[in-house]
C-alpha cells in the first residue's frame, strides 16, 4: 500500500491505517527508537506512541508524499524524550557526544556570534547537504539523524571507523565554514 492510500486511511478515521503504516514502516521506527534508546521495550513503546501522535496529527496534518519522513520525526523525538526523561547515564552519554560534536558548528546562543534562528540553521543544512556527495551525505544523517555510532557506520558502508570519523569531521568542518559563510553574508 503507498503513502497516500496509507494517509487517506488516516483521514477517514479507519484503524487500519495504524496496520498499514505498522507493515509498512514498524521495523525502520522501531530499529530508529532502538538506536536512540538502546532498549528493545522502550523502542517498541514509542513506535506504538508513533502511531499513536500520527493518529491525533492527521489530519490537519496530510504528509502524502512523505508519510516515512513524517513519522521518523515523531519516533526520533519521542525516543529523544524518553532518552531525557529517564536521566540514565549509558542512554543519555552517547547523545551528549553527538551533542558536543555538532557544538563545534553551531555557534551557542549568546556567544560572540549572533544567535541563529532554527529556519536559518534548517535551511543552511538542507543546502549544505545537498551539495555533498551521497556517499558523505549518508554517513551524515547516519550519524546525526539516526544516532548510529561510528562503528555502526562502518560496518554498513564497509569503511574503517578511522575513515568514517575523518568524514564526519570534514563534514562537520564544512558545515562550520557554511554557517560562517551565509550568516556573515546576511
Amino acid at each position: 500500500m503507498d503513502d497516500s492510500s496509507i494517509v487517506d486511511l488516516f483521514l477517514l478515521r479507519d484503524e487500519t491505517a495504524i496496520a498499514r503504516t505498522q507493515e509498512a514502516y514498524g521495523g525502520r521506527l522501531r530499529a530508529l527508537a532502538y538506536g536512540i534508546v538502546r532498549d528493545r521495550q522502550t523502542a517498541e513503546e514509542c513506535e506504538n506512541d508513533t502511531y499513536w501522535k500520527a493518529w491525533n496529527s492527521i489530519p490537519p496534518d496530510e504528509p502524502r508524499h512523505y508519510l516515512y519522513a513524517f513519522l521518523a520525526r515523531i519516533a526520533r523525538n519521542l525516543s529523544l524524550n524518553r532518552c531525557r526523561d529517564r536521566k540514565r547515564l549509558k542512554r543519555v552519554a552517547h547523545l551528549e557526544k553527538l551533542s558536543s560534536e555538532m557544538a563545534e558548528c553551531i555557534p551557542a546562543p549568546g556567544g560572540v556570534e549572533k544567535e541563529l534562528d532554527d529556519r536559518f540553521l534548517s535551511e543552511t543544512l538542507n543546502r549544505y547537504l545537498a551539495q555533498l556527495d551521497e556517499g558523505k551525505r549518508d554517513i551524515f544523517v547516519r550519524r546525526y539523524w539516526y544516532l548510529d555510532s561510528v562503528s555502526d557506520i562502518a560496518r554498513r558502508f564497509g569503511l574503517s571507523q578511522s575513515q568514517v570519523k575523518t568524514t564526519l569531521y570534514r563534514c562537520r568542518r564544512g558545515l562550520r565554514e557554511q554557517l560562517a559563510k551565509e550568516e556573515n553574508a546576511l
